[in-house]
């Protein structure tokens, strides 16, 4: 079983995809762990060392994805956690998806991905505890 935060960074206030997501994660058999909105990346990376995570899903629709994905992996490099795999949605332009691969984010879910898109690729990500 894996141990998945699943965080709202910053202003925006929509988070019915981030539940939906958790609970499929959930139901997939993972741990989830949610921390609710507006979230910093300071309390999303101090959450996932706490909880020993394996993974941080982020779900951003608020333009900020740039910004808040870096600033996460940047604080996750900084406590020693660049092992916590970064994955997310929202509302991502294409254009940004290479930037973001090199930032380090293993996989962006654009708008109609579906949750067993999502559960399927964590576990074909980590067969050994699907």
């Amino acid at each position: 079983m894996l141990r998945i935060v699943v965080a709202k960074p910053g202003l925006d206030g929509h988070d019915r995809g981030a539940k939906v997501v958790a609970r499929a994660l959930r139901d997939a058999g993972h741990e989830v762990i949610y921390t609710g909105l507006h979230q910093t990346p300071e309390q999303i990376v101090e959450t996932a060392i706490q909880e020993d995570a394996d993974l941080v899903g982020l779900s951003v629709l608020s333009g900020a994805h740039m910004t808040q994905f870096r600033r996460i992996i940047e604080l996750l490099a900084e406590r020693d956690a660049a092992d916590i795999v970064v994955f997310g949605g929202g509302i991502v332009p294409d254009e940004d998806l290479p930037a973001l691969t090199e930032l380090g984010v293993a996989k962006i879910f654009t708008p109609g991905a579906t949750t067993t898109e999502i559960t399927d690729w964590v576990n074909t990500r980590f067969p050994d505890q699907a």
